[in-house]
């Protein structure tokens, strides 16, 4: 008696139209990340917040001290400085991504120096644009912000136009930074395999890799 209902109820559903028809789960063609990769992810996660927090207080710390000594025009020429380091690390972070690593496999069986050290930042592209752009450039960008807050308020505090002052060169880092990013995005993916091989060039003079194990 059981399976004649369990057998109407099948004939029954089938019968059915479409539209008043309960869709079945349907198993997705990716798999999932497995355990050990997300363990790995948080790591890296908590690693990067680590590292964040020690640079920018570094970059803070020594970015005061330096203001305290020198003179409003040299204090602005350093905040430039960080500002203009935060794009130079974005342009690195959206070249390793947008980068193939076929081009160097080419120059290193050739013996071109830097073309190892390419392949190995193209194979860590998620790490090495996370530190670029997540890391060096963020941090850069507020940290710059912070100091040009800073400086203003130390040379210009109580003067008749402070409120405007401060505008005026707060909305002129912003636009620095924000200006250098679309640039770096755009001469990252443009050139990224030239941007790639000066970087893996400059890497090769602190770390040589004599063959393909090391």
């Amino acid at each position: 008696m059981e399976k004649m209902d369990s057998h109407h109820k099948i004939t029954h559903l089938s019968s059915m139209p479409k539209k008043f028809r309960v869709p079945r789960k349907k198993n997705l063609p990716v798999k999932r990340t497995s355990s050990r990769s997300k363990r790995e992810q948080s790591i890296w996660a908590i690693s990067v917040t680590i590292i964040s927090f020690i640079l920018s207080l570094s970059i803070l710390f020594l970015s005061s001290g330096l203001f305290e000594r020198i003179t409003p025009y040299f204090s602005f020429i350093i905040v430039l400085i960080i500002v203009l380091i935060g794009v130079l690390f974005d342009v690195v972070g959206v070249a390793v991504t947008a980068a193939d690593e076929k081009p160097f496999h080419a120059m290193a069986s050739k013996k071109y120096k830097g073309a190892a050290q390419a392949i190995k930042l193209i194979r860590k592209a998620d790490k090495v644009a996370s530190i670029c752009n997540d890391v060096v450039g963020d941090i850069c960008g507020v940290v710059s912000g912070t100091a040009g807050a800073a400086l203003i308020f130390r040379f210009f505090s109580g003067h008749a136009h402070y409120g405007l002052i401060e505008a005026v060169v707060g909305g002129l880092i912003a636009a620095i930074t924000v200006g250098g990013k679309a640039f770096a995005k755009k001469f990252g993916i443009k050139d990224s395999h030239v941007i790639l091989y000066k970087v893996g060039t400059f890497l090769a003079i602190f770390i040589p890799l004599n063959n393909s194990k090391k």
